[in-house]
């Protein structure tokens, strides 16, 4: 399985912030994805410039930047199947 590099954009310290930096904790821990990520939590509060770089219109965003394609999540990273189905780590069966 490919290294994947994950970055996770957020503005302050909110409740919504805290959700997705604990879900992306607990999905990175998932047996599909544990050992095969790097990931980063960038505040653009700090870094407002890389909200332009980066064409963020909307926080928190997960940006799956490798293996590509690259892949954009917002939101609180709470629904664990659309998440690892966004960031192709999750193949459905045959059937659907």
């Amino acid at each position: 399985m490919a290294k994947y590099t994950l970055r996770l954009y957020i503005i302050g310290n909110t409740p919504v912030t805290r959700r997705a930096i604990d879900n992306l904790k607990a999905l990175c821990e998932e047996p599909e994805v544990a050992a095969h990520y790097d990931f980063e939590v960038i505040n653009l509060i700090e870094n407002p410039t890389l909200a332009e770089e980066e064409r963020i219109l909307a926080t928190p965003v997960l940006i799956k930047k490798l293996p590509e394609p690259m892949r954009r999540i917002i939101g609180d990273l709470s629904d664990r199947e659309r998440i690892l189905v966004g960031l192709d780590l999750y193949v459905r069966g045959k059937d659907g």
